[in-house]
């Protein structure tokens, strides 16, 4: 973005949708009926080329707000070219291996919100590295159609090798003797990160953007600017409204940023 402009951001407010499901049963067959639309066999989009968007959100399960960040960057010079907001209700409960159901609505929604198409998206949080290989990279590349990744904090109940030393190295995420993502090393001696495939992009081509977004800190830049509007998002939110989105004004909601899972 050209120095001294100001980026306009779309705030939209979301509720629950329509027979969306309430319980860990009815989530999981979803996820079960989703899981076989993954598509795996295509490289996805050149590092470097086109626009890439980071996703993320922030809630706070006492107030039973989620506020979704979605942010558009040149992938060539990572500079933001677009971002939108959405803030809704808590959509489903914290269950491990189920976080989609509480972030997909609101991430949905800001994805909508953006004035171009987002290109790449990555997620914070996990693709096929998660326990019915249909974690939240997938889920969105499923309903949305776009290329996805996942790229985590922690490994989830995955094993790896701790990989080598320098920037680049990476070793096998495994679940067994199942390769399900690569731990990648971002920045030398930090701790790496965790890529997996969720929709229409490849592993190799994955842990490639993820380098490419991360040339200086140890996660991509697209999720580092997603966290920080998404956050941002939910404080002006509830300033504006109170401590829910279309409740009495009754205070400051603190951020809380998610845990890992999804």
């Amino acid at each position: 973005m050209p120095r001294g402009r100001t980026l306009d951001t779309t705030m939209t407010n979301v509720r629950i949708p329509a027979g969306w499901p309430v319980t860990e049963e009815e989530a999981r067959a979803v996820q079960e009926e989703l899981r076989g639309r993954v598509v795996v066999d295509e490289p996805g989009p050149p590092p470097g080329t086109g626009r890439v968007t980071g996703v993320d959100v922030a809630y706070d399960d006492k107030l039973g707000v989620v506020a979704a960040a979605a942010v558009v960057l040149d992938a060539a010079t990572l500079a933001v070219v677009a971002e939108a907001t959405a803030v809704g209700e808590v959509s489903f409960p914290y269950v491990p291996g189920l976080l989609a159901f509480r972030e997909v609505p609101t991430v949905l929604a800001a994805l909508d919100a953006l004035d171009r198409d987002p290109g790449l998206v990555v997620c914070d949080g996990y693709g096929l590295a998660h326990p019915r290989r249909f974690g939240l990279a997938s889920h969105l590349g499923v309903l949305t159609g776009l290329p996805t990744i996942g790229v985590a904090k922690n490994p989830f109940t995955f094993t790896y090798q701790e990989p080598g030393i320098p920037r680049g190295s990476a070793s096998p995420l495994l679940a067994g003797t199942e390769v399900v993502g690569r731990a990648v090393r971002t920045k030398a001696g930090v701790k790496p990160v965790f890529v997996s495939v969720g929709h229409r992009v490849g592993l190799d081509n994955a842990c490639a953007h993820t380098l490419a977004l991360a040339p200086e800190h140890r996660l991509p830049e697209s999720t580092r600017r997603a966290d920080a509007l998404c956050r941002r998002a939910l404080k002006e939110a509830v300033d504006r409204t109170g401590a829910h989105p279309t409740g009495d004004r009754e205070g400051t909601l603190p951020t809380v940023a998610p845990p890992p899972g999804r």
